[in-house]
């Protein structure tokens, strides 16, 4: 399965999905950081005890573990990398499937492509790097490093649209 899609000028790097047993213990756990805190002050006030800065504390701390993790989950569902060439820029953006984020716009007339070993020698895989100078794109898609070579011939035959 290739895990890029080229096409307009745009270059999308798909992830490869967790196995679903993983994925669903994610969520599971990203969905009970943001119940449990809430039910436990619930209970907690219906037996009659006072609201105090701890419950805020312990709702903050649990809400932020609780959304990494839901972000790491729609990263292992739904993720891929945006990459627009245009005439004089590349425009990139990660995609996690409810959101996006990441965005970056570098200035670059002509890129250097280049594959960036990730990993064990004998797993074969790598992220893809544009740059030029010391304006750097790098990709954080796992992807075999004979697809990554197959991209890069396809990257540098492409005419860049003017703009």
């Amino acid at each position: 399965m290739k895990q890029f899609d080229f096409d307009d000028n745009t270059l999308i790097l798909k992830v490869k999905k967790a196995p679903i047993f993983i994925r669903g213990i994610m969520f599971l756990i990203a969905f009970l950081s943001f119940i449990l805190p809430l039910v436990g002050i619930i209970i907690a006030i219906s037996l009659g005890n006072k609201f105090h800065f701890g419950f805020l504390i312990g709702v903050g701390f649990f809400g932020l573990i609780g959304f990494y993790l839901l972000r790491i989950s729609l990263w292992n569902t739904y993720g891929e990398e945006t990459i627009k060439f245009n005439s004089s820029e590349i425009e990139y953006e990660a995609n996690y499937g409810w959101f996006k984020d990441g965005k970056k716009i570098i200035n670059i007339d002509k890129p250097v492509f280049s594959i960036k070993q990730i990993g064990y020698v004998e797993d074969k895989k790598g992220a893809l790097v544009l740059e030029e100078g010391n304006e750097k794109i790098e990709s954080v898609v796992k992807i075999p490093i004979n697809q990554l070579e197959e991209l890069i011939e396809i990257l540098k035959k492409v005419e860049r649209p003017e703009n």
